[in-house]
């Protein structure tokens, strides 16, 4: 079944009224523009809700009487996703409560701007018909996007956890809104680290200068990267293999905070221009991939209560890279 043919986006424009004065800005927007708080979250973090002509830096922001809020819709389309078993993609453990996938690189997670299918979503509704099902009655959170407690970028490749009952979603979606939930990444960046491990403790807001970007900014959420070096490279170019550890769960937060200490993501054109793409390193990788991994997943299984681990190895194209720097 195809998708509907879809217009030009909505736009929301009114001045804040009184009433809603000091409202937090999601609440706001949901209630001028019938929308879930969810969608809302998910729109401040597209760049798509302006406050007297500036991007909303988070959903947070309480809003004032007379400011003109301007929210750029999304487009109507399918109430949800459409099973698409043409979508490929690596089970690494399932069960009657969760799915653990190994994404790869390329794949978007749920329909978006952009996206309007053949998505991670819709191969896993083929897969697991029982997702619509749940879905349906948002019991898995949004129907849309049912089970999915947390994301990858397209360009970045490795393991991701999707619920399959309420009661899991609601455990890992705990798990991973308190940070109990272990994330950790391999990243290649360019240059060489001073130390062999350390922290970025740094705010991650909506970047001014670009709409859809973030950067380390006063005022941002607060968000905290550990890493610890695995291996120096010196040629053909200087490079540092990490381990990196989410602490807490910011969009973009590991290429942010990286670039912002000078060492970019390989392949990250968003963050790290040209520097991030020696083109030594970069030749063979698809345009857009990152050399950012999840390769390490821990929860705590909603069903017994254990906290379990899986890992992925690196995909041959990363390996690749590797292989250049004479690993």
């Amino acid at each position: 079944m195809s998708a509907p043919a879809q217009g030009p986006a909505p736009t929301l424009d009114v001045v804040i009224p009184p009433a809603l004065g000091g409202t937090r800005l999601d609440r706001a927007v949901a209630l001028l523009g019938g929308l879930s708080r969810r969608a809302v979250a998910d729109l401040v973090s597209a760049g798509a809700v302006d406050l007297d002509g500036r991007a909303a830096p988070t959903r947070a922001t309480p809003v004032r009487p007379g400011q003109r809020l301007v929210v750029r819709l999304p487009v109507p389309g399918p109430a949800g996703p459409e099973p698409d078993p043409g979508v490929r993609f690596t089970v690494v453990h399932e069960d009657e409560a969760l799915v653990v996938v190994d994404k790869p690189a390329g794949l978007v997670v749920h329909r978006g701007a952009g996206h309007s299918g053949g998505t991670l979503v819709d191969g896993l509704v083929a897969r697991y018909p029982d997702l619509v099902v749940s879905a349906a009655g948002g019991e898995l959170g949004d129907p849309a996007r049912p089970g999915i407690v947390h994301r990858l970028d397209k360009g970045t490749s490795g393991l991701l956890v999707v619920a399959r009952r309420p009661d899991a979603y609601r455990s890992l979606s705990r798990q991973l809104s308190t940070h109990s939930a272990g994330r950790a990444y391999v990243a290649l960046v360019v240059g060489a680290l001073p130390d062999e491990e350390g922290v970025v403790d740094a705010p991650i807001g909506r970047s001014t200068r670009r709409r859809t970007a973030m950067a380390v900014r006063a005022g941002g959420r607060p968000a905290r990267t550990g890493y610890v070096v695995r291996e120096r490279f010196a040629t053909p170019v200087v490079a540092t293999l990490l381990d990196a550890r989410l602490d807490t769960g910011r969009t973009h937060q590991i290429r942010v905070h990286l670039a912002a200490i000078g060492h970019p993501v390989v392949g990250d054109d968003r963050y790290g221009a040209g520097a991030a793409r020696p083109p030594e390193l970069v030749g063979g990788l698809a345009a857009g991939r990152l050399f950012l991994h999840a390769g390490e997943l821990t929860v705590e299984h909603p069903d017994t209560a254990e906290r379990v681990t899986w890992r992925a190895p690196l995909p041959p194209d990363l390996d690749a890279v590797l292989a250049v720097l004479g690993r």
